[in-house]
């Protein structure tokens, strides 16, 4: 019978081979995933005996990693902003860039006594929920139209005892709007990507869903129309955050200004990269 340790040796080898830049973290989440031990007890018991159908699991597992699969996908939970979601196939990977999002917003939220926040596009869910367990008095909701994602955004928010209000809506409509008022923070990681990006994936983004990663032509289409119709939703001083592809920043800041926000602020994330735009609204609000 094989140890837990060597058989994680003998998945970190075939990944290496293979060309897998982070290896020897990725062939220890598929033993620890399936195993369902941690990381102190995969270090703290390398000779523990790995029965013969996980070991076999561990070799699917892998496989299936070693034909460009997600590893996230393979796992079926991923980590963000310290909490666990569930995710596979039809529901966007949540983000360490992402996190830069919900750090802004946790920042400017923080003075706002009972902040009534609005999460577009929000597929898994990690944003309105993360917001949501670290925002005290809270009203959040979240608006996705995907009937797979929504799938995973109801499953995350039970799994994390969220109280997430949920709604099945196109963002894209021009009337679904309507059904919003008195928002004073309305928060999107809408699909950004160009369609020369979306002809260029990496093998494993490519599983993920076209829906999640689109943008149009030019990568901007959801932030033209959230911007246009959305803003209407907010209060008088309301804010919008949108998480952006790199490089696109003048063109939603642009887009911002065009649309009557001012104070338009970029925020980078870990990597120096600017991840974040947002802008405030004082127009009228249709109600």
């Amino acid at each position: 019978m094989v140890t837990a340790g060597s058989v994680l040796n003998e998945i970190k080898n075939r990944f290496k081979n293979a060309g897998i830049e982070n290896y020897t973290f990725e062939s220890r989440c598929i033993v620890e995933s399936a195993l369902n031990i941690s990381h102190a007890s995969l270090l703290a018991n390398p000779d523990k005996p790995v029965a013969d159908e996980d070991e076999a699991l561990i070799c699917t597992m892998a496989n299936r990693r070693l034909e460009g699969y997600p590893l996230q996908y393979i796992i079926g939970k991923w980590e963000f902003f310290g909490l666990s979601f569930f995710v596979g196939e039809g529901v966007l990977i949540p983000r360490q860039d992402t996190e830069t999002l919900v750090e802004c917003v946790l920042n400017d939220a923080a003075n706002l006594s009972c902040p009534r926040i609005l999460d577009l596009c929000s597929g898994s869910g990690c944003i309105p929920v993360a917001l949501d367990k670290h925002l005290k008095n809270a009203d959040i909701a979240a608006v996705e139209f995907s009937s797979a994602a929504l799938d995973y955004l109801n499953m995350n928010i039970s799994l994390n005892s969220s109280s997430v209000k949920v709604y099945n809506g196109d963002v894209l409509d021009p009337e679904y709007f309507l059904n919003f008022s008195d928002i004073d923070i309305i928060t999107s990681n809408p699909p950004y990507l160009t369609d020369e990006d979306m002809a260029n994936l990496q093998k494993e983004v490519a599983y993920e869903p076209e829906m999640a990663l689109a943008g149009g032509s030019d990568g901007l289409m959801f932030y033209k129309v959230i911007t246009t119709f959305w803003k209407h939703c907010l209060k008088p001083g309301g804010r919008i955050y949108y998480e952006i592809g790199i490089h696109q920043e003048d063109d939603v800041s642009q887009i911002l200004t065009d649309n009557g926000f001012t104070n338009v602020q970029t925020y980078p994330d870990l990597c120096g990269v600017i991840r974040v735009v947002s802008g405030v609204y004082n127009g009228s609000t249709m109600f």
